[in-house]
C-alpha cells in the first residue's frame, strides 16, 4: 500500500497539528466536533480518532466508534412486538460489543477524509487494518468485539468498495437518507412556498396557523446551560421513542455542543408562556446543513404541529442562508418529503467476527431491521 502508515488516538489534544487542514470541509471531523466526542460522547461510547500518513505526512483522517450495549437501559421504546423483542436479545447476548469506522451518532459519509487522490482498494485495506488494530486493543482488556460495521457510504463509493477490498463483507442498505437539495434561484421563503402545489401550501399555511402563541428563538449558550436539564428532557423523550436506538447522549452534550463549535451549532428554542416545549439543533458545516438531534413536549406537538413547524424553520434557514442541501437524516422519512426531501440510499458494511455466525449473517441482519413502510410525497408543482 505505497507507503501509507496509520497511528489511532484516544485523545483530540494528541492529535497532529494539521488534522483540521485535512478535514477543512468536514466539520465532523474537525477537532472542534471530535471535542465534543470526547468531552459529551455517550456513556457507551468510546472514539477513536485515526491518523494515516504517507511516510510522516499526515494524507487521511478516519473516526472509529466502540459502543457497549449492555450499557444500555433501552433501545427504544416505540415498537413492542415479538420481533422487536428477539432483535433486542439478539443484540444483548451475541452483539453487544460493536466497533463502527465511522460515525454512528449521524447520517452521511462522515468517516474519512483524504487531501489527496487515494484508490478505494487502498482506503478499504486501511479500514480494515484500523478495525483490526482496535480489536486488538480490546481483546488486551479483555473485550471481545463482537460486530464491526463501515459505516455510511453513497452508493459510488460503496460500489467501488465492493469490487474491491470489501467484497466478501455483507453489504446491508437500512432507510434512506431524507436530503432537500435547494434550487439556486430560491433566495427566500416565499420563493420556497411559492413552489409547493395546492395541497402542500395549504399544509404549511395549515401549520403556521397551528403554532401561533409559540415563540421561536435561538439559544445563547447561557441560555442552553440554563435550558440543560428541560433540553435533555424533552430529546430523551424523542428518543426513547424511536424504532432503535444504540445510545443516549450525555446530559451535557448540548451545552458542550454550543461551547465548542460556537455559532456553528445553532439551538433553536420553542417557547410557549415561556416555558420551552421543543428545540431543535442544526450544524453548519460548509454548504451543507446539517439537521442534529431534537426534542418535544408531545402535547404541544400534537397541538400545534410542532415537529412540521420545526422542518419547515430548518428549511427556510437553509435558503434565506445561501445553504446547497439539507441532510435530514433517516427518521420520520414521509413527513420529510413533504417539506421537498428526497431519499437516498446509503450503504454500510458489516462483520461478525464469529466465522459461523458471520456465515448466517445475511439471512440474520435482514430479520432484525425495523420494517417500515412510507409513501414518498412530492410537494412542489
Amino acid at each position: 500500500m505505497n507507503n501509507y502508515t496509520f497511528k489511532i488516538y484516544t485523545s483530540v489534544e494528541n492529535l497532529p497539528n494539521d488534522w483540521d487542514v485535512v478535514a477543512y470541509d468536514n466539520v465532523f471531523l474537525q477537532t472542534q466536533y471530535l471535542n465534543v466526542l470526547e468531552k459529551s460522547a455517550p456513556v457507551n461510547m468510546q472514539c477513536f480518532f485515526i491518523g494515516i500518513f504517507e511516510e510522516t505526512k499526515l494524507i487521511g483522517i478516519a473516526l472509529a466508534q466502540y459502543l457497549n450495549l449492555n450499557k444500555l437501559e433501552s433501545f427504544g421504546e416505540r415498537d413492542k412486538c415479538l420481533k422487536t423483542s428477539v432483535r433486542n436479545f439478539v443484540f444483548k447476548n451475541f452483539a453487544s460489543h460493536v466497533l463502527f469506522l465511522g460515525n454512528n451518532m449521524i447520517t452521511g459519509q462522515n468517516g474519512y477524509q483524504f487531501k489527496k487522490d487515494i484508490s478505494f482498494d487502498e482506503i478499504g485495506k486501511l479500514l480494515l487494518l484500523c478495525s483490526e488494530e482496535i480489536i486488538s486493543y480490546f481483546k488486551k482488556q479483555k473485550t471481545k468485539i463482537h460486530i464491526v460495521s463501515f459505516k455510511d457510504f453513497y452508493q459510488d463509493c460503496a460500489n467501488e468498495l465492493k469490487t474491491n477490498t470489501f467484497s466478501t463483507i455483507y453489504e446491508f442498505n437500512t432507510q434512506p437518507n431524507m436530503i432537500f437539495k435547494i434550487p439556486s434561484h430560491w433566495k427566500t421563503k416565499e420563493d420556497y412556498v411559492a413552489a409547493f402545489s395546492k395541497k402542500y401550501r395549504d399544509q404549511y399555511k395549515r401549520a403556521h396557523k397551528k403554532i401561533e402563541g409559540i415563540t421561536v428563538r435561538e439559544l445563547s449558550l447561557e441560555e442552553t446551560i440554563k435550558h440543560e436539564n428541560r433540553i435533555y428532557d424533552l430529546y430523551y423523550y424523542v428518543a426513547k421513542n424511536a424504532p432503535f436506538n444504540t445510545f443516549f447522549l450525555a446530559k451535557n452534550h448540548f451545552s458542550t455542543f454550543k461551547k465548542q463549535c460556537g455559532n456553528r451549532f445553532k439551538i433553536i428554542g420553542y417557547f410557549k408562556n415561556e416555558d420551552l416545549v421543543g428545540f431543535h439543533t442544526i450544524l453548519l458545516n460548509g454548504n451543507t446543513l446539517e439537521t442534529y438531534f431534537l426534542g418535544y413536549d408531545e402535547k404541544v406537538q400534537k397541538e400545534s404541529m410542532l415537529y412540521l413547524n420545526m422542518l419547515y424553520t430548518m428549511t427556510e434557514f437553509a435558503i434565506e442562508n445561501n445553504f446547497g442541501r439539507i441532510i435530514f437524516g433517516r427518521t420520520a422519512l414521509e413527513i420529510k418529503s413533504s417539506i421537498g426531501a428526497k431519499p437516498v440510499m446509503m450503504s454500510g458494511f458489516i462483520y461478525h467476527t464469529n466465522s459461523l455466525v458471520n456465515k448466517f449473517l445475511p439471512k440474520i441482519f435482514p430479520k432484525l431491521e425495523p420494517t417500515l413502510a412510507w409513501q414518498q410525497r412530492h410537494p412542489f408543482k
